[in-house]
């Protein structure tokens, strides 16, 4: 039986010719009817990345390029500053990088967690290239954001020499309402051990200022490590209750929300509800992800192991 064509960018089926759905074309531009595929093929993606990378006011280990959107020609093009969009291509090192990534971020938004407008993109050789929205750009200006390594001292070099309590302190520190971003750490840390992220380091949580208030920025870089690396010695980038490993509902429930956090018990049930109430759709959804069948399994396997050890099935 033939697999029904989806849209990279929504999910929804597609009808015979369409490469896109007009829900997922208006999410990038309500003026767009089409998009043309990316003019680079991954390897040629990889390479104007490496070349461009000093370039790019957004650093990391993971490739990336900026681009715009450019409604009228109705194709995206890579500019070195100014882009509105970030685009990942296919890694030589991990395989389906950005079907994985797609598909985290949307698993993340259905428990309730903020993420950008981002999507899957189809590139010249029929590649596919992880496509997200800049949130540090509203029109031409910047918006203050400050990820958690520039607000604890560290540097790329040091991203990981923190802790998930440290986490929380710099939220106390700097957040307008420190309590209702601690239920968020909680929510986005029950998540990551989930769904086998364990590369949450310093870096990948960030504050946003806006005119009224400091809050954790929508989330970004979510991606389950454990299956792109085919397994992982640690659950955690930093460490929780001094565990990155062998993690169980106590560490990550009763001490961390609980003891250290001061979450109270009605809102820590309403998050660990949420997760539990969500897990049918997180599993549905990885089904008909862009991942290949042998990579929806490992997953599937993953999220069940884990919520297992959290009691949440």
């Amino acid at each position: 039986m033939k697999r029904m064509a989806r849209c990279p960018i929504t999910y929804e089926e597609l009808v015979e010719g369409q490469s896109y759905s007009l829900r997922g074309l208006r999410l990038l531009d309500r003026r767009l009817a089409d998009l043309k595929p990316l003019p680079l093929s991954a390897e040629e993606q990889r390479q104007e990345s490496l070349r461009r990378a000093g370039k790019m006011s957004v650093q990391g280990i993971q490739l990336k390029l900026g681009a715009v959107l450019k409604s009228k020609g109705q194709q995206f093009e890579i500019v070195d500053r100014g882009g509105r969009f970030l685009l990942k291509p296919q890694s030589l090192d991990f395989k389906e990088l950005p079907e994985n990534e797609d598909l985290t971020m949307r698993l993340a938004q259905l428990i309730g967690i903020d993420v950008p407008l981002h999507g899957l993109i189809r590139s010249k050789d029929g590649s596919l290239t992880y496509l997200i929205k800049r949130f540090d750009r509203e029109g031409r200006n910047r918006v203050p954001v400050e990820d958690f390594a520039q607000l604890s001292g560290r540097t790329r070099d040091t991203k990981y020499d923190s802790s998930m309590e440290k986490v929380a302190k710099v939220i106390d520190q700097f957040a307008t309402f420190p309590m209702l971003e601690k239920a968020e750490l909680f929510r986005r840390t029950l998540f990551s051990f989930l769904v086998g992220n364990e590369d949450m380091h310093l870096k990948n949580f960030s504050l946003i200022s806006g005119p009224q208030k400091t809050t954790l920025s929508p989330a970004y870089d979510l991606v389950n490590s454990t299956l792109a690396m085919n397994g992982a010695r640690e659950e955690l980038a930093l460490p929780v209750h001094g565990k990155k490993s062998k993690l169980t509902r106590n560490d990550l429930v009763e001490y961390f929300a609980g003891e250290y956090l001061r979450l109270s018990e009605k809102l820590t049930h309403q998050i660990t509800s949420d997760v539990k109430n969500a897990l049918p759709s997180l599993l549905a959804l990885i089904g008909i992800s862009f991942l290949s069948e042998e990579s929806k399994v490992k997953y599937r396997q993953i999220l069940r192991e884990r919520a297992e050890r959290l009691q949440l099935t």
